[in-house]
């Protein structure tokens, strides 16, 4: 393939974007040099980059910065570039079975998860996108580049579909970015949620090269991170874990199957195993997490624990990665709950006969993960020439607004 010019710069303003969101902050000679272009030639992206609102300079805070300011050699105090965290770009939305959630969010937003508006999600589209009607004022809508969507269930990202969904099945026949559209005349991407939940992992802590990561919470799933890059697999389904059948579980799921795992490990199947283990305590989740505290690591929740590591160990063997994250309720539960799963699943993982298999906490970051998504398939294909061949829902950008 011969690269014209425009679609160099393109690769290479999406190359820049990428190692600045992992670094942080850099200058114009690192970026320059991790790109492997003069720096002129980095100079005259990265002010395009400026002049859209795209990267902001800050002023370089290290120590031998500090102490060339303070009486070292003169010259040009040096200036940092790192994404604009200024200027609101996006709307964020996750769509989840029990709740709704709305952000504001520039492209350097931080690496902690928030949320400016939460409702509860309704049990059809049309009572949905009301919802949503009644809570966009509250959220961005100047200046909008895209809205990013975080969806549950077997996602086609391409043609922005859902295409099953088995706690939310009105999804499914729901067309979601049309709806959106009415509402704000932009973009709408749809991201698998472990996708946006594995790529917020991997922004925050770039090190983190090959892992999966395993979200407990509403559902159970799974994500693959390797080398750097967000495993997809050829059919627009991949890391459903919580629809694995465990022997002896007799529970309906919502997809239709019985006995799935996640009937056991979602935050509505652990409390349903609490309510029948102890019928006379309350059964909230504030409870259950005085028992495990009190009980430890026991009965019912040892074999809902010994299963879900059991299909985490399954994964590891088969994808060959060392490293195992897992984020949301489980990991909020007793620290010796943590303990057990990872001597579990360690226990069941060949690699760990010659090497060293890791298995560790870590809080959601979805809201980062969604602004990676938006920086990748919205920011990095803007045009060389903004003004003139930017879409009409991108013109804004570097006019101030």
């Amino acid at each position: 393939m011969i690269l014209v010019p425009s679609r160099m710069g393109q690769i290479n303003k999406r190359t820049l974007l990428v190692r600045l969101q992992k670094m942080g902050q850099g200058s114009r000679a690192e970026l320059a040099r991790i790109l492997g272009i003069s720096q002129p030639t980095a100079g005259r992206i990265v002010d395009e980059l400026l002049a859209a609102q795209v990267l902001e300079e800050i002023e370089d805070a290290s120590p031998i910065a500090e102490a060339t300011k303070h009486g070292g050699k003169l010259g040009r105090p040096s200036r940092m570039l790192r994404l604009d965290s200024t200027h609101p770009r996006f709307v964020a939305i996750q769509l989840g079975v029990t709740e709704t959630r709305l952000a504001s969010l520039p492209l350097g937003t931080g690496y902690e998860e928030h949320w400016d508006i939460c409702f509860r999600t309704p049990g059809t589209a049309e009572q949905w996108l009301s919802r949503l009607r009644e809570a966009a004022p509250k959220v961005l809508s100047k200046g909008l580049w895209g809205v990013l969507v975080s969806a549950p269930g077997i996602v086609d990202e391409k043609a922005g579909q859902i295409l099953f969904s088995p706690n939310l099945h009105w999804t499914e026949k729901a067309q979601l970015p049309s709806l959106i559209r009415k509402i704000w005349d932009a973009p709408v991407l749809l991201v698998q949620e472990m996708r946006a939940l594995s790529m917020g992992h991997h922004a925050a802590v770039p090190s983190d090269e090959n892992f999966l990561l395993v979200d407990f919470g509403e559902g159970v799933g799974g994500a693959v991170v390797i080398g750097g890059q967000s495993y997809s697999s050829p059919l627009p389904i991949n890391g459903e874990l919580g629809h694995t059948p465990v022997l002896g579980n007799l529970r309906p799921c919502g997809c239709g199957g019985v006995g799935c795992v996640e009937t056991l490990l979602s935050r509505r199947g652990l409390l349903q195993s609490f309510a029948r283990a102890a019928p006379n305590l309350p059964h909230t989740w504030p409870s259950l997490v005085q028992h495990i505290n009190q009980a430890g690591v026991t009965g019912w929740l040892g074999e809902a624990i010994g299963a879900a590591a059991a299909v985490i160990a399954g994964a590891v063997n088969m994808l060959g990665v060392p490293h195992v994250v897992i984020t949301g309720s489980l990991a909020e539960l007793a620290p010796t709950v943590m303990m057990h799963l990872e001597q579990a699943v360690v226990k069941g993982t060949m690699w760990a006969s010659f090497g060293q298999v890791t298995c560790v906490s870590a809080p959601r970051r979805r809201t980062v993960g969604l602004v990676c998504v938006g920086i990748d398939r919205l920011v990095s294909s803007l045009s060389d020439q903004l003004p003139v061949q930017t879409p009409r829902y991108l013109r804004g950008i570097g006019r101030g607004r």
